[in-house]
């Protein structure tokens, strides 16, 4: 950062104790990941500079030689990584690329079938404070009592409220998702079945999680998390979905550009192409056995601490732990871990009778500590810093007489944090593995 440090040397400086951060915390949030260097080069370079609208061979401005080779390669890439006809790689992001492809395929007013948000869907499955919901109607569907996904009340209201497009897909969800059951649901009432693989597409790519592209008409992907690229997104269309409409990709496209987007973003489709390409090697399939056997072991070890696990445990890259039973708020864990050096985030769980803002869970992942080259023996160790950064909070709130209300004001919050001084022995323990494991540079 030689030029960076000259020009901006407080962003420098931001940028180097970020760098910092990273280096000495655990990244367990799951949505998050390390890009390796050559995806971050991709992402800071020249490309950025340039404008081109439209698609490959089809741009609104002069000088895209190059840019129609580069875009072109990483269609490419994406089509034969998944396995798929097409593959549009313009998207900004996650939540307009699912946008995309309800305005590509519905009419206003039309309904969509997503999980609710408060039991693991993501807030453009149709949630309320969702643009998705203004546009379109939103039928959720839940899990059942036992953390899994309830196909019996799925396949009533589906056949009762006749989706135009249901959405499998997740953000809060530790177990495999029967892509064929969403199938036959979805075949049975002739909705568009949409897979929102976002948080495991890197798995799929990896050969470690069933793949939705026999069963699904459209695939949405952001390109971080698991597979470990930049922050971008994908729409894929598989040949059931060119079956069903075999307009469903001109559709899509025009809804990508000019519908949603301007000018794609060159520089992240270059990191994506990048990270394609790393996950089509050899390596990556470990890589992505690693990650759900770190998160299997860390749910069993969880679970010997009596944390209460939803579904009981996971078979995916994601734990959900509901604290009711520690008598502690998902914020007090999640800001305690973090002056720790254990970055995890507060989550709702299902049927939480806390409010969002102060749930009564926390939502935890191995993507990026595999990627640090961590396995079993390491999960051991930090399920045994979690429960004993839990049982020191415990115990301080306890001492000073706090009550779960008084809890949910940060004052009250950083008081516990602050007054529990085993965090700072913990952090000593956390980084000593960070410094053994460090972020890799490449993969």
């Amino acid at each position: 950062m030689n030029h960076l440090k000259k020009v901006d040397p407080e962003i420098a400086y931001l940028i180097k104790q970020e760098q910092k951060r990273q280096a000495n915390t655990l990244m367990m949030i799951p949505s998050e990941n390390s890009a390796s260097l050559a995806t971050q080069e991709a992402l800071s370079s020249s490309l950025g500079n340039k404008y081109s609208e439209g698609y490959p061979y089809k741009r609104y401005y002069q000088g895209q030689k190059i840019t129609d080779e580069v875009e072109s390669l990483v269609i490419e890439r994406a089509k034969k990584l998944f396995n798929v006809p097409y593959a549009n790689v313009q998207p900004y992001s996650g939540s307009p690329a699912n946008l995309a492809v309800y305005v590509g395929l519905l009419k206003p007013h039309d309904k969509i079938m997503g999980l609710d948000i408060s039991h693991g869907g993501h807030l453009t499955h149709g949630a309320s404070a969702s643009i998705t919901s203004k546009f379109f109607q939103s039928i959720p569907y839940h899990l059942n009592t036992h953390g899994y996904i309830d196909f019996n009340e799925l396949e009533k209201l589906a056949l009762k409220e006749k989706p135009q497009i249901i959405v499998a897909g997740t953000t809060a969800y530790p177990r495999i998702l029967d892509w064929k059951r969403f199938a036959m649901i979805a075949d049975k009432v002739n909705a568009f079945l949409l897979a929102d693989i976002s948080h495991v597409a890197g798995l799929i790519a990896g050969k470690a999680y069933p793949s939705p592209v026999p069963y699904v008409h459209v695939i949405m992907t952001t390109t971080h998390k698991t597979l470990r690229g930049p922050r971008g997104a994908m729409i894929l269309v598989t040949d059931k979905g060119l079956k069903k409409d075999p307009e469903i990709t001109s559709k899509i496209a025009r809804a990508v550009f000019p519908g949603l987007q301007g000018g794609p973003h060159i520089n992240t489709i270059a990191g994506i192409g990048v990270a394609l390409r790393e996950a089509a090697k050899k390596s990556y399939q470990t890589y992505a056995r690693q990650v759900i056997e770190n998160a299997e072991v860390l749910a069993r070890e969880l679970t010997k601490y009596k944390f209460n696990l939803i579904s009981g445990g996971t078979d995916s890259h994601l734990i959900l732990i509901d604290l009711r039973n520690k008598n502690l708020l998902g914020n007090t864990v999640a800001e305690g871990c973090e002056a720790a050096g254990i970055i995890l985030n507060r989550n709702g769980i299902p049927f939480d009778p806390n409010p969002p803002f102060y749930p009564s869970g926390l939502r935890l992942g191995t993507p990026g500590l595999t990627s640090r080259g961590m396995k079993q023996k390491q999960m051991a160790i930090i399920a045994l810093c979690i429960n004993d950064i839990v049982n020191a909070l415990q115990e301080t709130k306890e001492r000073l007489g706090f009550s779960l209300d008084q809890e949910k004001k940060a004052n009250i919050r950083k008081i516990i944090v602050d007054k529990t001084p085993t965090l700072k022995e913990i952090d000593n323990t956390v980084r000593k593995l960070c410094t053994s494991f460090p972020i890799k540079k490449t993969y």
